[in-house]
């Protein structure tokens, strides 16, 4: 965040929480605090780590660790491994594991589009209707081998963290697709319209990012200033996708090399006109901001609309307004599909999902969940976790969720319960698959900055948690959790399970680096952890 104005940063906090997005911090005792029974371990904690959690920087704040082998079912380390902390996005190893195992990891999303009407030759006098899924990306980030591309800060941080950056897939790749089947179909011209179906749950207002049965670039406009040729020059603007009735414009001025680079996004009411204002610095990189859309089926509506037009199929219909949800049939059965987009498999969007800790998809696993049930109800997805970490062998009562993302005040989970659902991948045919899909340390993710030279780089898969506010009392950040759990390389094949946290930690000034110096100690713990797991052998 160097460079950026501070009043500006400011502002972010207050509006968003900040960071990874959870309102509320810890109740916390002192890092000196007595162990309650149960804490130790077999093992003698690398003094390392016992200085970090010793620092000055954490006079008031409380750490957590839990380290197991789990062919042994040997405690190695253990601090407070049965306390409730704030897990932030920790939480999503039982979202993102219940809704793997629902669903399973090879299951696609497979989006039709009816015809929904009379075909007179190349005529349908009648409406196209999309049926949405659920699917995370419709095909906005597939990369031509299948597989899901990320980038290791993701565009939907981008109003938190400057450095964001996009993928090069094109987000309407799934529309078009769908486009062009159409077209292939036989059909040139719809002579009726063309409608979102967007019933297979509804939103749930409690889960922030909201997901929504049709996500498009998820739900977001990406908007990119790069410096003008020269101090005084209007900045350069880009943004995507491009759809109606969205229009950007800029009065983003280029200052020169090593001054602020300031840019504030503004919208309409209805989010459709969005104005960039601000700096840029003659020597930064690219800065992304991005912008939701306030109505996705009716996004995604001109989306295709403005597809059909490309592939060759006329639409009579006006291409910009509301969903005309209500000229949806009861059912498509004797329909006939004219298209169908399908996804990648969902253990590659589970990747996405962890490697760059993706909020929406994380809560869009709970209404998918509640979706197997027969129920629109995204808040009936709970019940279908709970059933599956009873199974997984996870005492359910050491967890508390009220999302998927961890996002949630009421959120909670101790070490024990995240080393438990760790534990239950490691015991089934997907356990390379699964961790594979976290962030591993020095190489990609949220990790990937953190430990790039030490000897536990590649070595250390684990998902990564925050939870960060501004302390407006004392002009700090609150760290209400920085936490980390995952799977230590012992080597030969074998893996110790862990976890890692801070809770009612705090930064000295309002700087966003201060947060990141304290997630590079929880990261360095965990790379502490692995060299004496490997030394050990065991």
């Amino acid at each position: 965040m160097r460079g950026e104005n501070p009043g500006s940063f400011r502002r972010r906090v207050v509006a968003g929480c900040c960071v990874l997005l959870l309102g509320a911090l810890a109740s916390s005792t002192g890092a000196q605090a007595a162990p309650t029974p149960g804490d130790g371990g077999s093992d003698p904690l690398d003094p390392r780590i016992t200085e970090i959690m010793r620092k000055p920087d954490y006079p008031n704040a409380q750490w957590g660790l839990l380290q197991r082998d789990p062919d042994s079912g040997r405690v190695v380390h253990s601090r407070f491994a049965e306390q409730f902390f704030i897990p932030g996005s920790t939480a999503k190893l039982f979202s993102v594991s219940g809704t793997w195992k629902t669903l399973g990891g090879d299951h696609r999303f497979r989006t039709p589009v009816y015809a929904v009407g009379e075909r007179r030759g190349s005529t349908l006098e009648g409406n196209l209707d999309l049926v949405a899924q659920g699917d995370l990306t419709m095909g906005g980030r597939t990369r031509p081998d299948g597989t899901v591309a990320y980038t290791d800060l993701d565009h939907t941080y981008a109003n938190s963290f400057p450095g964001a950056t996009l993928t090069p897939e094109n987000p309407l790749a799934g529309i078009d697709l769908i486009a062009q089947q159409v077209r292939r179909s036989g059909i040139t011209r719809v002579d009726g319209n063309v409608i979102v179906d967007d019933r297979l749950f509804l939103p749930e207002p409690l889960f922030d990012p909201t997901p929504t049965p049709l996500i498009i670039n998820d739900n977001l406009i990406d908007l990119l200033t790069t410096p003008g040729d020269r101090s005084g020059a209007p900045a350069q603007l880009d943004w995507r996708p491009k759809v109606a009735p969205y229009r950007v414009t800029s009065t983003v001025k280029t200052v020169a090399a090593g001054e602020p680079t300031d840019v504030e996004v503004t919208t309409s009411d209805n989010g459709t006109r969005i104005q960039l204002s601000g700096t840029i610095a003659a020597d930064a990189e690219p800065a992304l901001k991005v912008s939701g859309i306030a109505d996705p089926a009716a996004f995604g509506r001109t989306a295709l609309i403005e597809a059909l037009e490309r592939a060759g199929v006329e639409v009579t219909a006006d291409p910009t307004g509301p969903n005309p949800a209500g000229r949806l049939p009861a059912s498509y059965e004797g329909r006939p599909r004219a298209g169908t987009y399908t996804s990648p498999p969902y253990a590659q969007y589970a990747k996405l999902i962890l490697k760059v800790s993706h909020n929406l998809g994380a809560n869009l696993g709970m209404c998918l969940m509640a979706v197997t049930t027969g129920s629109r109800n995204c808040m009936d997805g709970f019940p279908v976790l709970a059933d599956f970490l009873d199974r997984a062998g996870v005492d359910r009562k050491q967890v508390q969720l009220a999302d998927g993302r961890g996002g949630n005040p009421v959120d909670r989970a101790t070490p024990k319960a995240l080393v438990q659902m760790l534990t239950y991948w490691l015991r089934t045919p997907e356990a390379q698959r699964f961790r594979d899909s976290l962030p591993i340390l020095g190489v990609d993710g949220l990790l990937a900055d953190n430990c790039r030279d030490c000897p536990a780089r590649g070595k250390v898969f684990a998902k990564t948690g925050a939870a960060v506010g501004l302390d407006a009392l004392n002009n700090r950040l609150g760290v209400g959790a920085i936490t980390i759990a995952g799977y230590l390389d012992k080597g030969n094949g074998r893996f110790d399970v862990f976890y890692a946290g801070v809770n009612g930690a705090s930064t000295p000034t309002t700087d966003v680096n201060g947060v990141l110096d304290i997630a590079d100690d929880v990261a360095m713990i965990s790379a502490y952890l692995q060299e004496a797991a490997a030394r050990r052998g065991d």
